[in-house]
């Protein structure tokens, strides 16, 4: 078991499953999916606690209602929550719209600023995964880099992410840089990263670093609903990493990871990933 502190985003989402793909100018019926916990981290999160892992959440949300029945479903489910903030703004729903070939669109407010506290003592973490925009990350994740496996998201602008192993989508890599792969990698993670990770759907994931480029393939799914699917893939990778397996075999983790989120109507894994683990 290892100790894993996630700073990432606990959401409550609100899924609207369209009858037909969108199109512009297009008109819609939908079917109104109610509230589910969601966020990168309880989609991240959850896994690693059915894998046996003390997980501990760094977050924010509103002082109301919904606010709190975020915080009591994320404990309820085994995920550390006494560093998660409380803002005095409402905490609105993430509007997860949902077309019936499985893609989804993610429409949300603007968050309130986050601003991190002082770093924890690293020492006491195995490792740490950063997936927020909070104010205060680049320091954060600086401290920890001598101390612990530090992983980091992509962010979806150019800000600087140190770190051990950066991720990321092809989608996410689209239009951002001429550099090669491996140099773009460096330059948002700098001299610390060993490997970056981009993952590619259904053709696999590829690992960069000093050495060149290998492959994994993407383990076969039934697409029901893909949200949380990069998110289950982080956790996969970093259970396998923080379990003692080789980087590849981690990345092979991430892509059983995923194929259960996606094939599960939910952002988080479901029942199927319980089963495995306990298999």
């Amino acid at each position: 078991m290892a100790n894993i502190l996630l700073v990432a985003n606990l959401n409550c989402d609100r899924i609207l499953q369209l009858d037909k793909p969108l199109q512009m100018g297009g008109r819609f019926h939908y079917q109104d999916g109610g509230q589910r916990l969601g966020g990168g981290g309880a989609n991240t999160g959850l896994g690693l606690v059915w894998a046996k892992h003390r997980v501990a959440l760094v977050s924010q949300v509103g002082r109301d209602k919904i606010g709190d029945w975020l915080l009591a479903e994320a404990s309820t489910q085994g995920i550390d929550c006494h560093l998660i903030q409380r803002h005095e703004e409402s905490t609105c729903e993430m509007l997860l719209v949902m077309t019936p070939d499985g893609e989804r669109t993610i429409i949300r407010p603007r968050r309130p600023i986050f601003e991190l506290p002082a770093p924890p003592v690293w020492e006491h973490w195995d490792a740490v995964y950063f997936n927020s925009s909070a104010e205060g990350s680049v320091s954060w994740a600086k401290t920890a880099l001598d101390h612990c496996l530090v992983l980091a998201q992509l962010a979806k602008d150019e800000r600087p992410r140190p770190c051990h192993i950066l991720i990321a989508s092809k989608t996410d890599m689209q239009g951002r840089s001429e550099l090669a792969d491996w140099e773009y990698g460096l330059s948002i993670a700098g001299e610390s990263l060993k490997y970056f990770i981009v993952t590619d759907g259904v053709d696999g994931a590829y690992l960069y670093s000093e050495n060149g480029c290998q492959r994994v393939s993407a383990v076969h799914a039934e697409v029901v609903d893909t949200t949380g699917a990069g998110d289950a893939y982080a956790s996969g990778l970093i259970h396998g990493l923080t379990s003692g397996m080789s980087v590849i075999d981690s990345m092979k983790e991430g892509a059983a990871w995923a194929a259960f989120a996606v094939a599960t109507p939910s952002s988080i894994p479901g029942s199927a990933l319980k089963k495995y683990l306990n298999g």
